[in-house]
């Protein structure tokens, strides 16, 4: 994989070539991609026009961007047919801030359709034989490919967090709305967030300094041990035996790294949380994609048409007492959180799935996307068959950059053998 960070300290130092980076991707791109399947569509050697003259922190360094964003100067299809020859005129403003802070657009990446459920040909690089996970599936594989060292994904339930663990990369939710979300396509107002991958928590952090022109960034600092709350198991989310031993085995290194790690249980208000994440999603996904449904209901897979019917049914009034129950429960996590630094819990039942007919599961992700804080996944452990698996930090909303320095902390710990 690589590093954003080190790239950008390299071409700053005159130590690497513009032409030797993209050169080096093009070769990646042509020797694997046809396998991977991670790009819709992609343009190596415009991103390195760009790239020359780019100006920024970002100093040009590729980026590939999930094609449920809008791009200028590429196609924008949504993960769907009904979109099939769709060319916005213009970028999405997180787009439109990568350009201007130094990032060449490489390419759009596969999405899930509209960013739900039904997957793409994307396969995982670590094994061809399993998902790369969704809805991010293209911006998760190709980081872990090292076609790119930055791509932007976005998250309704877990479509940041879980293709990240699933592929061994990191993956950073922001906190909501701190990357704007002009020019996506919609799936759930309410939950819908931009996110970045990208080989460790400093690069993240530094993208998404870039883009937000917030101080995120963790490479100068010296991480202290946190106060981490390990979340007690839930009902609606359970980890298989592998999982539960990569949980175990951090909370295990983190302690002997001097973290203060306690054992939290979440308020009763959470089990109402997540029903109320699907209702929220339901009720808004049918209303965001209304015009698909009038125009073409025959290109929309069925698994996503079942969706739209039961959104299509949910009463504004029970609509209107999710977001109440959202609202009492991000209350409630105040109490908790005042008491931790930061929250850890698995990012996905397990390593990602064998075949590519689902994406996997998000049910360790929905709860903390309704929080609207930020989440962070750390990778750095995995199965015995050699399948990623990651751990997921969420902290208090707007407290991303301490919640990055926890993750920087907990990296480190998780390279450390033994």
């Amino acid at each position: 994989m690589l590093s954003a960070l080190e790239l950008a300290r390299a071409l700053e130092a005159g130590t690497l070539d513009i032409d030797a980076l993209y050169d080096d991707i093009a070769a990646r791109i042509a020797e694997q991609e046809g396998t991977i399947r991670a790009f819709v569509c992609h343009d190596v050697e415009a991103a390195r026009q760009a790239a020359r003259s780019a100006r920024g922190p970002l100093m040009g360094l590729p980026l590939a961007v999930k094609d449920n964003i809008d791009t200028a100067d590429f196609p924008s299809r949504y993960g769907s047919p009904i979109h099939e020859n769709h060319r916005p005129a213009v970028d999405a403003a997180t787009v439109a801030l990568a350009r201007r802070a130094g990032a060449a657009v490489l390419g759009k990446t596969v999405t899930t359709e509209f960013a739900f459920f039904q997957p793409g040909p994307t396969r995982n690089p670590h094994n061809l034989e399993h998902t790369p996970g969704g809805s991010s599936s293209g911006s998760a594989a190709g980081v872990a490919a090292g076609f790119f060292p930055l791509a932007i994904g976005t998250q309704t339930g877990g479509s940041v967090v879980r293709p990240a663990s699933f592929c061994g990369v990191v993956g950073f939710k922001p906190s909501f709305d701190h990357l704007p979300t002009v020019g996506m396509k919609y799936f759930s107002w309410t939950l819908d967030t931009l996110g970045l991958f990208g080989k460790g928590v400093a690069d993240v952090a530094f993208a998404g300094s870039a883009l937000s022109a917030r101080d995120w960034r963790v490479d100068a600092m010296v991480p202290m041990p946190p106060r981490i709350g390990v979340v007690e198991p839930q009902p609606w989310a359970q980890a298989d035996d592998d999982m539960q031993g990569a949980l175990e085995t951090a909370i295990a290194r983190a302690t002997r790294a001097g973290a203060s790690v306690s054992r939290v249980s979440l308020p009763p208000v959470f089990r109402e949380a997540f029903a109320a994440h699907q209702t929220i999603q339901d009720f808004e996904a049918t209303r965001a994609l209304a015009a698909e449904v009038d125009a073409a209901p025959e290109l929309i897979s069925q698994v996503l048409m079942c969706t739209l019917e039961d959104g299509a049914a949910i009463e504004p009034a029970a609509y209107d007492a999710a977001l109440e129950v959202a609202r009492q429960a991000r209350h409630a996590l105040a109490e908790v959180m005042s008491q931790v630094d930061v929250l850890m819990m698995p990012s996905a039942p397990g390593a990602a799935p064998a075949g590519l007919a689902s994406t996997g599961s998000s049910v360790f992700n929905r709860v903390w996307t309704l929080m609207g804080g930020p989440c962070v996944n750390v990778p750095g452990l995995a199965t015995p068959g050699g399948l990623p698996l990651g751990i997921q930090l969420v902290g208090s909303y707007g407290r991303d950059r301490a919640t990055l320095l926890a993750a920087r902390w907990l990296e480190e710990c998780l390279a450390k053998a033994g």
